[in-house]
């Protein structure tokens, strides 16, 4: 059953505009997703996230499995009871994480064996475990297990990893099948083949053929050069079918989201605007604000003029200032709530200017001004 629809294509760009079709309601597109790693958008009130407009939010499968662990999650009936979260749910496969724990893991045929960051105890992730603790989280996009890759193998390795993608691909849709209406939510696959364009060509091939609802385009945003990313993100993007919603893991800089926009891409996500958020980093129009220099000590103007967010219409920049500098829990809640109301509004007008043909001179006039310092 197809769960995305196209409503509009740029004819400045290959911008589009789209429906997600999801468990717990539908969601425009082109969509910036906030990170909700452990079960909580760091800093913030569900609800909070909610009256600014999300829809879809993330949880990371790898960090939900360890803790509170599935039998919490179970006891709950999954996380969106358990968190009181009833917009969308996104889950990563938890490849990623296993990815970045390096010594601590090892990939074979059958799965990935790992380490816990916490306690060191070991467990392995299989393509079908890995759907099961995503059902029992009760994920409405579910991401299939991975092999990610960093940007500087051979030819060889990152082709054996692509082959290990797929075979886990094919297992785990063919559990999701088995699994039928007990899995209720949509099983994404995973495009790889690292920085070698027939690597891509073949891997975007394979998944365009499989019976997912979505596919993502992983292995970009891994420590790449900006020349590579956007090379390979344009060159995968063409490739992969424009019937199925595209999404791209872990990007959030303006630039890049603009970017990924521009190459018809319809989801990604980044822990970004809320890490930044935390230590004083504030996205405005006119750029990063950091409210740690002593230039914002007796400022009595907001973060962004005709921002709605609290922090803009009810406190002035020196004491976002202050609190940002005393380590004030308050803070970084309300910098939070400014970046995450910011990148709603941006993608609102990234939206809009879609709708009117114009996305391509809103792109280049948006970067223009985020980067003229």
């Amino acid at each position: 059953m197809a769960i995305f629809r196209t409503i509009h294509q740029d004819t400045s760009s290959k911008a589009r505009l789209g429906i997600l079709s999801l468990g717990h309601g539908e969601v425009e597109t082109p969509v910036f997703m906030p990170v909700g790693t452990k079960g909580t958008v760091k800093a913030m009130f569900h609800e909070d996230v909610k009256k600014i407009g999300y829809k879809l939010i993330l949880g990371n499968t790898y960090h939900l499995y360890l803790k509170p662990g599935l039998e919490v999650l179970s006891q709950f009936g999954g996380l969106h009871n358990f968190s009181h979260w009833d917009g969308n749910l996104l889950t990563d496969s938890g490849g990623f994480q296993v990815f970045s724990l390096s010594g601590l893991r090892k990939i074979g045929d059958k799965g990935v064996t790992f380490q816990s960051h916490i306690d060191g105890s070991k467990h392995i992730f299989t393509p079908e475990n890995v759907v099961d603790t995503q059902k029992v989280i009760g994920s409405d996009i579910a991401m299939c297990l991975d092999v990610c890759t960093p940007p500087d193998i051979n030819h060889r390795a990152a082709t054996e990893a692509m082959n290990i993608t797929h075979a886990w691909a094919k297992r785990a849709i063919e559990h999701r099948q088995k699994l039928g209406e007990e899995f209720k939510g949509n099983l994404f696959g995973i495009v790889q083949g690292n920085f070698y364009e027939d690597l891509r060509k073949q891997s975007a091939e394979y998944f365009n053929e499989m019976d997912f609802p979505g596919i993502a385009i992983g292995g970009l945003s891994v420590g790449e050069s900006r020349e590579q990313f956007s090379h390979y993100l344009g060159y995968t993007a063409e490739l992969v079918t424009k019937e199925k919603p595209r999404y791209v893991m872990g990007i959030g800089s303006p630039d890049y989201i603009l970017e990924a926009v521009e190459n018809g891409i319809d989801m990604f996500d980044c822990v970004l605007a809320t890490r930044m958020a935390r230590n004083g980093g504030i996205f405005t129009d006119d750029g990063v604000i950091t409210l740690k220099k002593a230039i914002h000590k007796f400022d009595h103007g907001p973060l962004e003029e005709g921002c709605t967010c609290r922090a803009c219409t009810q406190y002035s920049r020196a004491y976002m200032h202050h609190l940002i500098k005393t380590g004030e829990m308050l803070g970084g809640m309300l910098a939070t709530e400014h970046n995450l109301t910011y990148f709603y509004r941006l993608m609102e007008r990234v939206r809009q200017a879609i709708r009117e043909n114009r996305f391509a001179s809103f792109k280049r006039e948006y970067l223009a001004r985020f980067y003229a310092k």
